[in-house]
């Protein structure tokens, strides 16, 4: 199983959206903090993201570059330190509101950015995301992430020229798009210093003895896994893998596998009408009882509770 993806799919919510936004300087827009998370890819031109509206942080901004809004922080764009942005505000589905169409023909703008936007539980955010800062910049680089960059092609493409397939297209763009995002940032080995030599989810995600129990509990969470297994699969003691795996992934070995039955046991109740008694065996617990009394424990109602109020 890929834990990546996994983490993802676990706090994701709704339909991702997406536009792309044609701007004529001096222009500046503030965005509201909500609860999902986003992006934005400057196409053309140049402009500055000040996180929460603080100019001491600005992030000056030139074409290529992508900047990724981990934890659904108020931000605000400008052409222009000092100019006055307009509000943007969610709608009632949680979206920006779209721009204006495209006309086909008028003055060049002096700016093009894609942006977007997903929805996020934050109840269950992945501890995989919540060690992201508020603003990941990845500056464009020539050769540098090759992937990503041909994603955001494929996607500004569909936006500035809608055609039959393009809703699927793009929200499976979009998606795509986080996930390039997230592995730039996580195995760019560029970013950390001490290049060699990850930190945190970045040695979770890349050095194999932990990568592989991370894959072991996430294809099958109902097994009874012991430290001594998880252990055995990347070849270290018990006590060198719990060490290292707390430190990588900020709890010890058991306690994820508890947390990640929990969040896969909450996303089944929200997406699937499955019997509890089946969700209860997919999490690892023999009896609907047992499971009922961990899931309280973990999301504060009983899982009927959550599956009707979901």
């Amino acid at each position: 199983m890929d834990v990546l993806s996994d983490a993802v799919a676990a706090m994701r919510l709704g339909r991702p959206h997406s536009a792309l936004r044609d701007k004529f300087a001096p222009w500046g827009n503030r965005f509201d903090a909500h609860d999902g998370a986003g992006f934005h890819v400057l196409l053309r031109g140049s402009a500055w993201l000040l996180p929460e509206g603080d100019a001491a942080r600005a992030v000056s901004l030139g074409p290529g570059d992508v900047v990724f809004l981990a934890h659904g922080r108020g931000h605000t764009l400008v052409s222009e330190i000092g100019v006055e942005p307009d509000p943007l505000t969610l709608d009632e589905d949680g979206n920006w509101p779209a721009p204006p169409p495209r006309p086909s023909v008028g003055p060049t703008p002096d700016t093009v950015m894609l942006c977007g936007a997903y929805q996020l539980e934050r109840a269950r955010a992945h501890p995989l995301l919540g060690e992201l800062p508020d603003v990941v910049h990845l500056p464009a680089r020539v050769g540098a992430h090759r992937s990503l960059r041909a994603a955001i092609e494929l996607l500004g493409d569909e936006l500035d020229v809608p055609r039959p397939g393009s809703d699927t297209i793009v929200s499976a763009l979009v998606d795509t798009l986080l996930l390039y995002i997230l592995r730039a940032w996580w195995l760019d080995p560029e970013r950390e210093p001490g290049r060699g030599h990850p930190a945190g989810w970045s040695s979770a995600l890349t050095e194999p003895p932990l990568a592989a129990a991370l894959r072991a509990m996430h294809a099958d969470p109902a097994h009874g896994w012991t430290v001594a297994e998880l252990a055995g699969l990347g070849g270290l003691s018990r006590a060198a893998f719990a060490r290292r795996f707390a430190a990588a992934v900020g709890m010890p070995p058991l306690a994820y596998l508890t947390w990640w039955r929990m969040t896969t046991a909450g996303r089944l109740l929200r997406e699937a009408d499955e019997p509890l008694r089946v969700v209860a065996q997919r999490a690892g617990y023999a009896s609907e009882f047992a499971f009922a009394k961990a899931f309280r424990r973990e999301f504060g109602v009983a899982p009927g509770q959550y599956r009707r109020a979901s």
